[in-house]
């Protein structure tokens, strides 16, 4: 890989631009998509009465920057060390970018770090876009130290995790974003292989980590019986032809009368689909030197 490095590094801002825009494409593909239960979209604000969707693609352009100076990092920075508190910094910095640009309200702190890690992954080796392989390099990432890392963030996911025993987000990443390649990325191509629509497709991969998933936003906001509710809503969607079939929109709108009824929204299968979609955009895109 050194050899690949020393090229890319040549192309750098480049290369690093290329994959920032499309994280944000990623970001804006998912807030866009549309019905998502209890999730802003261009319909509505969801479960939330402090997000709408102009609000997210403001936060999502306004991190450009972020991403395309992860990238960066990602080319340049050989050693994982190095590298982990070097996009922890980045990362960090931000977070104040996007509260700067919401005016204090939390949009997309997930996404800065699973997307983050994803983008710093993808450009550490462009050869080699295939979603496992940049999963599984974005989990090294996170299992090494950040020693300027805060010990305790405050945030709601984080005490979700320890109030829940959950790996939540951290533990999503560290093990190489299973969600998203044995998950969502799967439920994608299944939904186009039988001729969805693109958006059914989406929809659908969103659902089946919905499923699954003990997502922390959830968990924090309306404790395990919603997350119950989450989960058993999103089986019976899937289990009714999905987001494409009659019967699944008709499960698709109960389920999202309930969560805005009990005021959780599943922000952690959110950014769990956005990561999906940026994967899938690299791969697609089918670059010559990317494998398969």
């Amino acid at each position: 890989m050194r050899a690949n490095l020393a090229i890319n590094a040549a192309h750098a801002p480049n290369l690093a631009a290329h994959f920032g825009a499309h994280v944000v494409e990623a970001l804006i593909d998912e807030v866009t998509l549309a019905p998502k239960p209890g999730l802003v979209d261009i319909r509505g604000r969801g479960a939330h009465h402090d997000l709408d969707w102009q609000l997210m693609c403001a936060s999502a352009l306004a991190l450009q920057p972020t991403f395309v100076e992860l990238a960066r990092a990602g080319i340049e920075t050989q050693a994982l060390p190095a590298l982990r508190e070097r996009i922890g910094a980045i990362g960090r910095d931000g977070e104040a970018r996007m509260f700067d640009a919401t005016g204090g309200v939390n949009t997309h702190r997930g996404a800065i770090w699973a997307l983050g890690l994803l983008v710093t992954a993808a450009a550490r080796n462009p050869d080699d876009l295939a979603p496992r392989a940049v999963a599984a390099r974005a989990g090294s990432i996170a299992r090494v130290q950040d020693r300027h890392a805060p010990a305790i963030t405050g945030n709601k996911g984080e005490q979700a995790c320890l109030d829940y025993n959950v790996g939540g987000a951290r533990g999503q990443a560290q093990a190489g974003f299973p969600h998203v390649v044995d998950v969502a990325l799967p439920e994608l191509a299944r939904s186009r292989s039988r001729g969805d629509s693109e958006t059914a497709a989406r929809l659908n991969a969103l659902l089946a980590v919905m499923a699954s998933l003990d997502d922390t936003c959830v968990l924090a906001r309306g404790g395990p019986d919603a997350l119950a509710d989450l989960q058993h809503g999103a089986r019976r969607v899937l289990e009714q032809g999905g987001a494409a079939a009659l019967a699944g929109r008709r499960e698709l709108k109960a389920l999202d009368r309930r969560l805005v009824e009990l005021h959780v929204s599943p922000g952690g299968a959110a950014d769990l689909l956005a990561a999906a979609l940026f994967l899938d955009r690299l791969q697609r895109e089918a670059l010559p030197t990317t494998k398969a």
